[in-house]
């Protein structure tokens, strides 16, 4: 099945064979031993532009493109949760130009994509402040969210107007007020309570976390829930990133010894 899905990638449809490389690497994959969740800052959509001569609109165009190969790619992999940081509550700082053409493009993704991604079982759910989204925006989230929301497979989580600390911030508040109600016991408050509060309160913590474009830095995404996720860094710009470097970027994470903060016994 992996093999058919990378065969159609490479070849767009013309049958190449998978390459012996590839079959090696996809034979070095436990299946047992898949992260649950993925999540992927998905960056450098501007500079891939900038270096073609291109307007930065058709970088994020060309990153639409390679999510979906890869929502494909862990949809084949029986991937549970992946999470895509598509848009920072820091991004509203970018020209209003560059903006207004995200938003229309995420717009265009969720209404081209919607009935794909159910007929491969896939539920899209989202993550943020998302009232505050354009109109046409939202309109087009809740109609995927509605449409996917009895799919079983793949939960394609988006985090749309997302910051991190700005999820911290509403979660204290709404805990300050249930305890101020009196329906919370200060002295009964810990790491699980805090996790009821956040965003992702029905979601597991990220297993893996994929940043592209060559930073070393998490950009405000997910500061909670990263506290024991494994890193794999690229310089590999977004829309450039190829089903394969998400398979390489899981036999890593798999040869990996995740202790948690404890050692193993000797």
């Amino acid at each position: 099945m992996l093999n058919n899905f990378l065969k159609l990638w490479r070849g767009k449809g013309s049958g190449l064979p998978v390459t012996a490389d590839e079959e090696a690497l996809i034979a070095s994959i436990d299946p047992a031993r898949l992260p649950k969740h993925i999540a992927i800052i998905m960056d450098g959509n501007g500079r891939w532009a900038k270096k073609r001569g291109l307007p930065r609109a058709l970088g994020h165009r060309a990153g639409v493109d390679a999510l979906r190969n890869i929502v494909k790619l862990c949809r084949q992999l029986e991937i549970e949760y992946l999470t895509c940081y598509a848009f920072s509550t820091e991004n509203w700082k970018r020209p209003p130009k560059e903006v207004t053409a995200l938003m229309n493009l995420l717009v265009e993704f969720l209404q081209k994509e919607i009935d794909e991604l159910c007929a491969n079982y896939v539920r899209v759910s989202s993550i943020g402040r998302t009232e505050e989204l354009p109109p046409a925006a939202q309109k087009a989230l809740q109609m995927a969210v509605n449409k996917s929301s009895n799919n079983n497979g793949l939960i394609l989580n988006l985090a749309l107007n997302y910051g991190g600390r700005a999820e911290l911030v509403e979660a204290v508040r709404q805990l300050a007020r249930e305890v101020k109600q009196g329906l919370v016991d200060p002295e009964a408050i810990d790491e699980n309570t805090i996790g009821r509060y956040l965003y992702t309160s029905e979601l597991p913590d990220p297993d893996l976390l994929i940043r592209t474009s060559g930073d070393f830095r998490i950009s405000n995404f997910l500061l909670w829930q990263l506290a024991y996720t494994e890193f794999w860094l690229t310089p590999v710009l977004w829309p450039d990133f190829k089903p394969l470097h998400l398979l390489n970027a899981i036999v890593d994470y798999q040869n990996r010894e995740r202790r948690f903060g404890g050692i193993k016994d000797f």
